[in-house]
């Protein structure tokens, strides 16, 4: 297969996938020291999200708590009006950033390049080699999308604007394949 042939499916992947409806997306902050009325992240992620066309069915506030936090994210994955889980914070390596170890192991089915791509963008376009203390990570859990970010508003914006938004549909689409 040609490099235009893979080019020409995506583009009709895409295509196909922005004639669906809107995600239906869950944002958590996870972090100990922000309230949601601190939490600037979470509310960028919202906005972003929710100018983008995609609802915005539940923002909530998470400590960096293991139990607490696969209590949440098992809620939120049972629900039947949610398509993307989207956590924010909890990445790094403090012994208190706990987001990855309970997500991972959830995940049915990992996308390496989320992580490989963020962190990536991050050294080239932000932070320099501070990129490689990030864990983001994405997959598929139970035919929704989930994926982990850093918790600063520059990490938020550069994972929704570049990498989640523009693919979101297309994700989706084949998560449900």
């Amino acid at each position: 297969m040609t490099h235009n042939n893979r080019s020409t499916s995506t583009a009709e992947h895409r295509a196909d996938a922005a004639q669906h409806d809107s995600a239906r997306c869950l944002v958590f902050t996870v972090s100990d020291s922000r309230t949601l009325a601190t939490d600037e992240s979470g509310a960028l992620m919202e906005r972003l999200l929710t100018d983008a066309g995609h609802i915005v069915v539940a923002r909530d506030l998470l400590t960096n708590d293991e139990a607490p936090l696969r209590t949440a994210l098992e809620t939120a994955l049972a629900r039947t009006d949610v398509d993307v889980v989207l956590c924010t914070g909890g990445t790094g390596l403090g012994s208190r950033d706990r987001t990855v170890q309970v997500v991972q192991p959830l995940l049915d089915r990992e996308l390496p390049g989320f992580g490989e791509l963020f962190r990536s963008l991050s050294y080239l376009e932000q932070i320099g080699a501070a990129a490689m203390l990030s864990r983001a990570l994405a997959g598929a859990v139970r035919g929704k999308f989930v994926a982990v970010m850093p918790g600063s508003k520059a990490a938020v914006e550069l994972a929704l604007t570049r990498l989640i938004i523009p693919e979101l549909k297309h994700v989706l689409r084949e998560i449900r394949r």
